[in-house]
């Protein structure tokens, strides 16, 4: 069988931030033609697709992204620790998931499917049109970096824009205008001010300014501001809407961006179980089956100049992927 370590870093090498995703996904989908795998890539946007794979089908579907968040960091390897981009976020998972469904075909089990999408970093238009698909699984294995814990949940999030407005004139006369950041900073820190939703699983609902945008020169009253928060939701996003127009009323224009809902996931006898705070592409993917979320390594690193899967979880990995496939199909 491949050696997962030495795929994860072939994977690694090829650089695929989202939106320029086409290398990876062509190397993919001829590593699995070159073994049997009936392949097909569905194109996304020109140059990059996803990758289906399958034989039998009818069981269960391996899925993660191929895209990575920059910049672009080789990988190399330290003691028991591959680094890069990508190592848990989620090439090194997208290697692990390949080895183990080609180490079940081996063994004579058929009814496993892979998923590889693009652009899970930037707005999952690559699960919104995997879901298209004629899917005929039962179940979503969705790769993520889990710690090797079945996750019980994930919240949700939603963007929100805001903008105020003032009006601009020559800042040695301050009074022939109104800046617009001035009202846009008396407003951001009441956002400490309300009261967010609990969920007893997956904790407290929060709040990130995310983004902060106005001005264009020291000596321009400015006459926009702009600001981008994101919120990872607990439960119902509708309240937190109707929360957000309340505080925001008369001070600031609200406009909504993308919203992915907070989910509940299946978990298994025998594998730890644990809830996770970040979103996934699975609420884009009900068509696959019954979702569940896996995977090895650290969401801690993910996103980060540090970025690393240690090598013995990494195998590991491959084996508890086929534990869980085989459970599932029990």
């Amino acid at each position: 069988m491949t050696d997962v370590v030495a795929l994860a870093a072939e994977l690694m090498a090829i650089e695929s931030p989202s939106g320029d995703e086409g290398r990876a996904v062509d190397f993919v989908a001829r590593w699995l033609v070159a073994r049997g795998w009936n392949v097909t890539v569905q194109e996304v946007t020109k140059g990059r697709g996803n990758v289906w794979a399958s034989r039998v089908g009818g069981g269960v579907t391996l899925s993660t992204h191929l895209d990575t968040v920059p910049p672009f960091i080789r990988p190399t390897l330290e003691g028991d620790h591959l680094q890069g981009r990508g190592a848990c976020d989620a090439k090194g998972i997208a290697a692990a998931m390949l080895v183990a469904a080609d180490q079940l075909a081996a063994e004579d089990e058929h009814r496993v499917d892979l998923l590889f999408v693009v652009g899970e970093e930037r707005g999952s238009d690559g699960a919104r049109a995997a879901n298209q698909l004629p899917a005929t699984s039962r179940f979503l294995i969705n790769g993520e970096p889990t710690e090797s814990t079945l996750a019980s949940g994930a919240k949700g999030s939603l963007r929100i824009y805001l903008r105020t407005s003032g009006i601009p004139a020559h800042s040695a006369y301050p009074e022939l205008g109104r800046s617009a950041i001035e009202p846009m900073l008396d407003l951001l820190p009441t956002l400490r001010t309300l009261d967010l939703p609990r969920d007893p699983v997956l904790g407290d609902t929060t709040v990130n300014i995310g983004t902060l945008r106005g001005g264009t020169e020291a000596n321009i009253i400015p006459d926009r501001a702009d600001c981008e928060l994101m919120f990872r939701l607990v439960g119902d996003v509708e309240p937190i809407k109707r929360m957000i127009e309340r505080w925001a009323d008369g001070r600031a224009e609200v406009q909504y961006g993308s919203h992915i809902p907070a989910m509940r996931f299946h978990t298994l006898p025998g594998f730890r179980s644990a809830p996770v705070a970040f979103t996934t592409d699975i609420p884009l993917l009900p068509r696959w089956g019954t979702p569940l979320l896996f995977g090895p390594g650290s969401i801690h690193v993910a996103h980060t100049p540090r970025e690393f899967i240690d090598v013995r979880e990494l195998r590991a990995a491959v084996d508890a992927y086929v534990r869980i496939v085989r459970a599932l199909l029990a």
